[in-house]
């Protein structure tokens, strides 16, 4: 499989909801990094994805643009899901920049307004205090906790935090 066929089936595994078959598309060493999960690394990464696929209730992704140059690559994606603390409707738009070692990603950074996002998500808080760095540390500190508490009830990742 070359690397655009690796970048097609991690989105494709995305779109059916299929961690597993999004987690074998990364290398063990990976590191993965978007406004709300800076620096993930390894079995944090896998497990992340393992816990958006399996709380979302309505998620649907579309992506587009995959283009490969040796061992980079890149995409653009979207989103479209209920932010399940608010039921805030997003639609988020995400570009992806990859990097490859053995055949797999090895570098994930997904780049998307962080902002515009906040605002979707968190109604008028997020409207009014999307561009703060107080409010994407707030999200931050709370996606992290709740991937720790995620990993911590599944023995896979257990230990990995």
């Amino acid at each position: 499989m070359n690397e655009k066929d690796v970048i097609e089936k991690f989105y494709k595994s995305f779109q059916q909801k299929d961690w597993q078959g999004m987690q074998s598309c990364y290398h063990d060493d990976i590191v993965f990094s978007d406004p709300a999960f800076p620096h993930l690394r390894g079995s944090q990464a896998k497990a992340m994805w393992h816990m958006l696929t399996t709380s979302a209730k309505d998620l649907v992704i579309a992506f587009n643009n995959v283009r490969v140059d040796g061992h980079l690559g890149s995409c653009d994606w979207e989103a479209w899901y209920t932010f399940s603390k608010t039921g805030g409707k997003v639609h988020n738009k995400i570009h992806a920049e990859f990097e490859f070692k053995d055949g797999k990603i090895i570098k994930h950074t997904d780049d998307f307004s962080f902002s515009r996002w906040a605002g979707m998500a968190l109604g008028l808080p997020g409207k009014l205090l999307g561009w703060t760095p107080w409010l994407k540390g707030k999200v931050q500190a709370t996606a992290a906790a709740s991937l720790a508490k995620f990993t911590a009830s599944q023995p896979a990742y257990s230990g990995t935090n």
